[in-house]
């Protein structure tokens, strides 16, 4: 499995590929971030975002984009940028047809350190060892878009699983139709 992981930003929007299975080691493909000048008109910042994006889809050809997704923060014109470039990167998927997941950070922290309130340097640090890498991958929006795509790898199966599962009960289970009580009386 191939997965695009994008850490979502307008000024530095972090991308990585990872390729492999659950189980097994992993692989760094590529990783990078997609920069916009903070001073730039939000419309162009956009466009960037969304041409960097398409790049890496051309070059890397994922078989799925895994969005870190917007949790809400005190700073207003943050969670915005971040859900902006958000949506431009699952637009850019959903146009070419690549599945999108979406991680909350205490999921992909959770997944890749064993702790939901691990910090940066501690997702940078397992990211470097998981990948055999000789380095933490820099700026940190670099290391955290690994990390969304290693989470997806590991997580995947399950959640499939899952799915298939709840599909499968939904399916063979039939509809219970509510009776209502007769007139004039209560139940």
């Amino acid at each position: 499995m191939r997965v695009l992981g994008v850490d979502p930003g307008l000024t530095r929007c972090g991308v990585g590929v990872v390729e492999g299975v659950a189980g097994r080691p992993l692989t760094m493909i590529g990783v990078g971030v997609v920069r916009t000048p903070a001073d730039a008109d939000l419309g162009h910042r956009l466009v960037a975002v969304e041409q960097g994006i398409e790049r890496w889809l051309d070059e890397h050809r994922p078989e799925f984009v895994a969005v870190e997704r917007v949790f809400s923060q005190h700073n207003v014109r943050t969670v915005m940028g971040t859900a902006q470039a958000s949506a431009v990167a699952m637009l850019c998927a959903a146009r070419r047809g690549i599945p999108v997941a979406l991680h909350t950070p205490s999921e992909v922290k959770a997944a890749v350190t064993g702790s939901g309130r691990a910090d940066k340097a501690q997702v940078g640090a397992m990211v470097t060892r998981l990948l055999r890498l000789s380095a933490p991958p820099k700026p940190a929006d670099a290391a955290d878009a690994l990390a969304l795509a290693i989470c997806h790898i590991w997580r995947a199966p399950a959640q499939n699983r899952l799915q298939q599962a709840v599909a499968r009960h939904t399916a063979t289970t039939p509809a219970t139709a509510t009776t209502p009580a007769p007139k004039g009386r209560t139940a």
